[in-house]
C-alpha cells in the first residue's frame, strides 16, 4: 500500500509540474494569441483547484491501471509502454477533441500533443520505477 501511495504522489508531482511547464510557461504565449478560448488571469486562478483535482484523478487512475496490468514487469519497458499509452489516451485524444470543438490553431494543437509525449513518458517511467518491481495483483 505504501508503494501505491508513493507512486500516486510522485505521479501527481510529475503531472502537475509538467503541465505547469508545458501549458503555464511554454505554450502560454500561444494561448494568449487566442484569448477568446481561454479564461482571464483572475478566472483562471479561481479555477486552479480544478486543475489540481484533474491531475490527482489522472494520477490515481494511472497508478491503479499500472498496478493491475504492469506490476512485476521490467520497469523500463513497462514505463515506456505505459507512458505511450497514457499519451494516446490522455493527450492525443484530448487535444484532437479540443481541436474539433474549439477553433484552436493547428500549430497549437500539434505543439500540445508533441510536448505531452515526454511528459506522459515521464509519468509512466515514474510509476514504473516505483511499482515495477512489485508482484502483480
Amino acid at each position: 500500500m505504501k508503494s501505491l501511495v508513493l507512486a500516486f504522489l510522485a505521479a501527481l508531482v510529475v503531472t502537475a509540474a509538467g503541465n505547469y511547464v508545458i501549458h503555464g510557461k511554454i505554450l502560454q504565449p500561444r494561448y494568449l494569441e487566442s484569448p477568446q478560448l481561454i479564461r482571464g488571469a483572475a478566472d483562471g486562478e479561481a479555477h486552479a483547484p480544478f486543475l489540481l483535482a484533474a491531475f490527482a484523478v489522472f494520477s490515481l487512475g494511472a497508478v491503479w491501471i499500472f498496478s493491475k496490468i504492469f506490476a512485476g514487469a521490467p520497469w523500463l519497458q513497462a514505463g515506456l509502454t505505459f507512458g505511450a499509452g497514457l499519451w494516446l489516451i490522455a493527450s492525443v485524444s484530448r487535444y484532437l477533441t479540443y481541436y474539433a470543438i474549439a477553433p484552436w490553431p493547428p500549430r497549437v494543437v500539434a505543439t500540445q500533443i508533441a510536448l505531452e509525449l515526454p511528459l506522459m513518458l515521464a509519468v509512466g517511467l515514474t510509476i514504473a520505477a516505483i511499482l515495477g518491481r512489485r508482484a502483480p495483483r
